[in-house]
This record gives C-alpha cells, sequence and structure tokens, in this order.
C-alpha cells in the first residue's frame, strides 16, 4: 500500500465522536489528499528546488530535515557563523557542500532558488530583505522580525518583489487547525469569548541553556559580524549560542513561543491582532545572565470585527513549571470549549438553557414559603418546558493520524507556492501581524504600560 493510501486509511479510521451528518469523519479528506499526492509525486530534474540555509543552529538543522522529507527539494548550501557547524554540515551532507560565514555569497549564488532564515532574531529582517531583492524564496523562522518597526519594511519588499515569503509557524498548515477553524467557523462552541493558551517547560535546555561546543573563541565564530546591528559586546560564547536569553539578538519567550500561539489563535479566527496589549513576568528561576524574563504573562483584548466577536486571550509561558514540559490551547465558546493538545482537539459541549433557572445555590430558599410558590408558578408560565431543558452534544474528537507532521505541510505549502504561483499561507503581512503583538508584549513588559496596537494597518496606537 503506498504511503499515501496508508495514511488516508488512517485518517478515515481517527476517533471523531459527534452528531451523525454534522460533518464525515474524514472532512477535509479530499485536502489532506492533495496534500499527500503533492508529498509523493516524482519531479523532474529540471523542476527541483535548491535551498541554501543560513543559520546552522537546532532549528536551521531540524528544518533541513525537515524539508528533505518533500520530494524535489536539495540542499545547496549552509552559511554560519561558526566554524564548527560549518565542519557538521559537510559530515552530514556531503564534503562537496558549499558552505560559508557570509550569507551575502550564498545569495549571490544562481544555483540556490531559495533560503532558510534560522539564524537569531535580531537578523530575521535583514537577510529576507536582502534574498528578496536577491530573487530568492524566504523560509524565514519566527518571530519574522526583532522590533516592531521592522515589520513594515519587510511585507513591502515582498510586495514589490513578488517574492515568496513563508513564516516558519507551522500550525498555520495543521490539518487539526484546519478542521478546527472549519468547526470554529460552524458554531460549534457558539460565540467566541475568550482564549488561554500556554508553554511551559522543566528543563535547563528547554529554558535555552543548550549545550556549548568545546572549541568557542573568535577564532571559530565570527563574532563582529554576528552582533551587525545590536549593541557592541566583547566576545561572549553564551551570548551567541544562548542568543535567545538576551534580548540583543533575541526577543524572550513572547518572541519564541507567544508568536506560535498566536499564529494559531490568527488562523483560527482570521483575526489581525488585539487592540489592548499587557504583559507582566520576573526573572524567577534561571539566573544566568539572561536578560529577560523566564516567566511571562500576556493578556490582550481583541476586538469586535467582522470575522469574529470580542475575546480575550491570556498567554503565559513558565520556564520552571513545576509540572514537566505542558503545552495548553484552550478556545472558550459561549456553548462550548475547543481543547488543543499536539496534532489534535477535543471540543465539549455545555450550552445553557434559555430558561434560567431556580433554587440551589440560589436566593431563592431564602425567601418565605408562599412567596416560593408564587416564583415557581410564574416560572413555568414564562418558560415553557423546552426552554427549561437543553440536550447536550456528544464531544468531538479529533486526531491526525500517527506521524502526522504538519512542519512537513508547512514546507510542502511553501514549496508548491515557489512552483505555482499561489500565495503562500503565511506571507510577510500574517507573520508581522503575529509576531507584533508579542514584541508588544516584550515593550509591555519592560516599560511597564498597555500599548495599543492595530492589527489591520500594523502599527502601534
Amino acid at each position: 500500500m503506498s504511503s499515501r493510501r496508508k495514511f488516508l486509511k488512517e485518517f478515515g479510521s481517527v476517533a471523531i465522536l459527534g452528531s451523525a451528518g454534522a460533518w464525515k469523519a474524514a472532512g477535509n479528506e479530499e485536502a489532506v489528499e492533495q496534500r499527500m499526492l503533492l508529498a509523493e509525486r516524482k519531479i523532474a530534474f529540471n523542476d527541483v528546488i535548491r535551498v541554501g540555509c543560513i543559520g546552522f543552529g537546532i532549528m536551521g538543522l531540524s528544518n533541513i530535515r525537515t524539508m528533505l522529507k518533500v520530494p524535489g527539494i536539495e540542499l545547496a548550501g549552509v552559511c554560519d557563523l561558526y566554524t564548527g557547524r560549518l565542519q557538521r554540515a559537510k559530515e552530514l551532507y556531503g564534503n562537496n557542500l558549499f558552505v560559508t560565514q557570509d550569507y551575502r555569497e550564498m545569495l549571490n549564488r544562481k544555483d540556490i532558488d531559495a533560503v532558510i532564515v534560522a539564524t537569531s532574531d535580531h537578523w530575521h529582517d535583514r537577510i529576507a530583505i536582502d534574498a528578496m531583492k536577491k530573487g530568492k524564496a524566504v523560509y524565514c523562522e519566527k518571530p519574522m522580525i526583532h522590533q516592531l518597526n521592522e515589520g513594515w519594511p519587510v511585507v513591502n519588499i515582498q510586495r514589490e518583489t513578488s517574492a515568496v515569503l513563508q513564516v516558519g509557524s507551522q500550525r498555520v498548515s495543521s490539518v487539526t487547525f484546519a478542521k478546527a477553524k472549519e468547526l470554529f467557523k460552524s458554531g460549534e462552541i457558539g460565540a467566541l469569548n475568550c482564549i488561554e493558551a500556554c508553554y511551559d517547560r522543566q528543563s535547563a535546555r528547554g529554558a535555552w541553556q543548550y549545550t556549548m561546543p568545546t572549541d568557542a573563541s573568535p577564532d571559530t565564530i565570527a563574532w563582529d559580524k554576528y552582533q551587525g546591528d545590536a549593541p557592541k559586546h566583547a566576545f561572549d560564547a553564551k551570548r551567541f549560542f544562548w542568543w535567545r536569553n538576551y534580548k540583543d539578538y533575541g526577543t524572550g519567550v513572547a518572541g519564541d513561543l507567544f508568536v506560535h500561539l498566536l499564529s494559531g489563535v490568527h488562523f483560527v479566527t482570521d483575526s489581525y491582532g488585539p487592540r489592548k496589549i499587557f504583559a507582566t513576568g520576573q526573572l524567577s528561576y534561571w539566573k544566568d545572565g539572561r536578560d529577560v524574563p523566564d516567566v511571562m504573562t500576556a493578556i490582550m483584548d481583541y476586538p469586535q470585527t467582522a470575522q469574529h466577536p470580542a475575546f480575550q486571550v491570556m498567554l503565559r509561558v513558565n520556564f520552571i513549571s513545576g509540572q514537566g514540559d505542558r503545552g495548553l490551547t484552550r478556545f472558550i465558546g459561549s456553548e462550548g470549549v475547543i481543547d488543543f493538545s499536539g496534532n489534535e482537539f477535543t471540543i465539549r459541549h455545555s450550552k445553557m438553557p434559555k430558561a434560567p433557572g431556580y433554587g440551589g445555590w440560589d436566593a431563592f430558599e431564602t425567601y418565605p414559603e408562599s412567596m416560593q410558590k408564587e416564583i415557581a408558578s410564574r416560572y413555568e408560565q414564562q418558560y415553557p418546558k423546552e426552554q427549561r431543558t437543553v440536550t447536550q452534544a456528544k464531544d468531538i474528537v479529533y486526531r491526525a493520524p500517527d506521524g502526522y507532521s504538519d512542519s512537513v505541510d508547512h514546507f510542502i505549502n511553501f514549496f508548491e507556492a515557489m512552483r505555482s504561483g499561489k500565495p503562500v499561507v503565511e506571507d510577510a503581512a500574517f507573520g508581522f501581524r503575529a509576531a507584533a503583538p508579542c514584541l508588544a508584549c516584550n515593550d509591555s513588559y519592560f516599560k511597564k504600560k498597555v500599548i495599543e496596537w492595530d492589527g489591520e494597518k500594523m502599527k502601534t496606537v
């Protein structure tokens, strides 16, 4: 059996409970089958896409491994500022692999069609812009930008050049989130009022204390080149290998993790973003020289639009969670909730009857007996029996098949946009709208104030 047919067979047996006829168990089977066909088709030699990876750290290597699962893709080169990683790239992908410490050399190569930008955050905008101007397609890691004022230049260059640029938040390509969006839009949980989402961790590596090489020095790391337009510091290996811990190069827990959560929220709701943003936090446990918090909570107010009602988003990251690694995304509506967990979600319903009820934890029994009888009589006259009770819909459980990867799908969408000319699923404008509220969380935290944001016009208010 081909992998596609096996996948679809598994997809059709996904555990789903719900009202029969409301939607099929494999309601988006056609879309999944189309993706499987794309992933299995034979690619002509002249249709092969050659990709260079700029930044060969954790995400760079992970992205290469993911993209090479897509037929018709070749790794054409690796750029990194640490010589040990260039050596490792050749060990993994052959001594003939092109490697460089200068990303511009990669952009100048005519045999490279696209680049992955997986550097520290403070280089994302510059490399993405330079790549688009050179005619390269760009897969840019999230967050797309390091500072709020960098967003519009990236958006404008993508529009001017018509370049393919996709931001790397894979939830936007997930079949799980696509199915949840379908059910959300159909009114399965009533009117949305609030969303809770978190990424909690309980390990040193989860808190970005990554393994350091034994030869880190100015001789093996292009330190001056790395700093770029960031404030200048003397050589410090931690600032290079643990860059996420420093606001000069990274965006902290907000830019690294909140942005994943908001990308999913914006995809499901079709929202442009919140109006008001407030964040607070602290450096609680990982006091290793970092200058960003390891615990952060944010509240975002989303105004009513034509796409969705007004709702509030509550985000949290805790790098010393006390309960291991834990993630949560929960959409709360007037008639139910959607709980996401990995590549699955559960919808639980709780629809209220039209009649308000009386008795129980109520003031009803504090009144004289004669008045209680009068209230009961009036209640039965005002509310017919059918308004006093409600039948709850069954829970809906959706699971993507074993082995499903939304990261692979995200790359498939990127490469298909290159081949077909169709829009990507997460362009510069989407990436800016997802990143900006998260960067505003940092501004709110450090400045201790509420940040107002216009998501449609993509600017602070």
